[in-house]
This record gives structure tokens, C-alpha cells and sequence, in this order.
């Protein structure tokens, strides 16, 4: 099955009910499996600018090359998996983009944006992500956080300074320990995972999750994952009814069904005749 005809994706942003505009951007792309999720940073409308320069450098590169390139083989030089060297090198490349603009414009000193993004190839996904925002997955009615912050408060947690219960209440919420921009060099941390049909992956900003409990999350998607659309105008809503403390995105992801790539040359060309 085609890309295009396997995943079904929903892209929802929102300025929230406090902010006066949104520094979040996002994008996505069912026909080559790419999808992006930046919350930004700064003052003015600086993290606007970084949620902006990330989502569009990463996407205007990877586009053109995910046709050209086996992102599910394995790069013989670094022993990597060649989607992950793409990855890599496209947030090296957007960070110091962003990072020299900061340097550059004054307005935009210390700006600088989270990252979570899915590509999808093979039955597979690579996730990548860079601070808070956040990738889950619905599985058989299991609701699970994929990610793992790279945050302040999960640091407290993961030495057991705080519980998970009293990270709720914290005040040190939106301190990112990583972020894109901000420094000359940021680590991305990338992890694959199998993909099997009836998945829903959910990435969301901060927005999101401060404001609605996982367990609220997840429910609302069994209930609505019959219609992607209406679930993620219902996410959006839920978290503005909780208080809309801040912007709020959310992209939605589908598997309709198998996308393994072909592996022979009778397969590949079978798969272009089919095409």
C-alpha cells in the first residue's frame, strides 16, 4: 500500500486562551510520511520565528530526498540507520541556522523551539525529539507516551526528587533541558519503532498535555478514533476548556494498513507498475 492510502493524518494548532498569537508550528505529509511538531521560544514573536525556521528547513529538505533514498537501510560508513544520519544532519543544519539568526538579530536573541517529529517507511517510525513536546501511541486501547522529556522536571523525576503525581503541581513545567537554537550544537535523541495497523500516534506541544491529563487524552481518542478530524478539534477544545494556558498543536497520525517497502528488483518494479 502506498504511502498516501496507509497513513491518514490530522494537523490541529491553536494561540490557546491566554496567548495573543501562537509560536507553535507544524506540518505534515501522508503522501511521504513526514510529520513535525515545533513549540517555540522567546521574546517578541522570536519563538514563533524558531517553531517557523524548524518546521520548514527540515520539511523543504527531507521532501525532495525521501524519494530518492532507502531511509529503512543501513548507512555502511556510520552503521546507522540512514533515516537517522537525514535526521541528524537536517537538525545540525536548521539549529545552526537558528542559532545564527538569534547571534544576528537582537530581536530574536535567545529564541529557540522544541521539536518532535515521525517519519514513517517501511512498517516503521523513526522519532526524533528535542525537549517537551511529546509522541504517543494508541495501540489496542493502550495509551503510551513514546518520548521522553528532556526537561527539568524529568530529570526531578528520574532521580527521585520529585513523584510523577507531584510533578503536576510543579512551577518548573516549561524549563527544557535541550532545545533547537539555543546552543551552537543540540543532541537529537531518535528512537525506531514497529508500526502495525489500527496505531494512532499523537504529537502534541505542551500545550496539550499541561492542560489535559494522558488518561483524558487517550480516552477521547478511543471514543473518536473512528474520526480523526473531530478527535483532534476535540483535543484542542478539551485543552482550552481546561484553561488554554498556553498555544496548543496536535498531529494526529493513522495506519490504515502495511507499507513495507519493496526489497527485490521484481518487487520494485511490480510496485511501479501498481503505481
Amino acid at each position: 500500500m502506498k504511502l498516501a492510502e496507509a497513513l491518514e493524518v490530522v494537523v490541529r494548532t491553536d494561540p490557546g486562551m491566554v496567548r495573543s498569537h501562537n509560536e507553535d508550528a507544524v506540518f505534515g505529509d501522508a503522501e511521504r510520511g513526514l510529520v513535525i511538531l515545533a513549540d517555540g521560544m522567546g521574546g517578541y514573536n522570536a519563538g514563533e520565528v524558531a517553531s517557523g525556521m524548524a518546521t520548514t528547513l527540515i520539511s523543504n529538505d527531507l521532501l525532495p530526498l525521501i524519494e530518492t533514498i532507502r531511509p529503512q537501510s543501513i548507512d555502511a560508513a556510520t552503521g546507522q540507520r540512514v533515516a537517522h544520519k537525514y535526521i541528524i544532519d537536517e537538525v545540525a543544519l536548521t539549529n545552526d541556522s537558528i542559532y545564527r539568526a538569534a547571534q544576528s538579530q537582537p530581536q530574536y536573541a535567545g529564541m529557540g523551539t522544541t521539536l518532535v517529529m515521525a517519519w514513517f517507511f517501511d512498517n516503521l517510525v523513526s522519532v526524533a525529539h528535542i525537549g517537551d513536546s511529546r509522541l504517543y501511541r494508541l495501540r489496542d486501547n493502550e495509551f503510551q507516551q513514546l518520548t521522553r522529556d528532556h526537561s527539568l522536571l524529568q530529570e526531578q523525576i528520574d532521580s527521585g526528587m520529585i513523584t510523577a503525581e507531584e510533578a503536576k503541581y510543579s512551577q518548573n513545567k516549561n524549563l527544557v533541558t535541550r532545545a533547537l537554537g539555543v546552543d551552537p550544537e543540540v543532541e537529537v535523541e531518535i528512537h525506531d519503532y514497529d508500526v502495525l495497523p489500527g496505531d494512532i500516534y499523537v504529537l502534541c506541544s505542551d500545550g496539550l498535555n499541561d492542560m489535559v491529563e494522558d488518561a483524558e487524552i487517550g480516552e477521547t481518542l478511543q471514543m473518536l478514533q473512528a474520526n480523526l478530524e473531530l478527535a483532534g478539534d476535540q483535543l484542542i477544545q478539551m485543552a482550552n476548556d481546561n484553561g488554554g494556558r498556553d498555544n496548543v498543536s496536535v498531529i494526529l497520525v493513522r495506519v490504515r494498513g502495511d507499507f513495507a517497502a519493496p526489497s527485490g528488483w521484481w518487487q520494485k518494479l511490480l510496485a511501479w507498475f501498481k503505481s
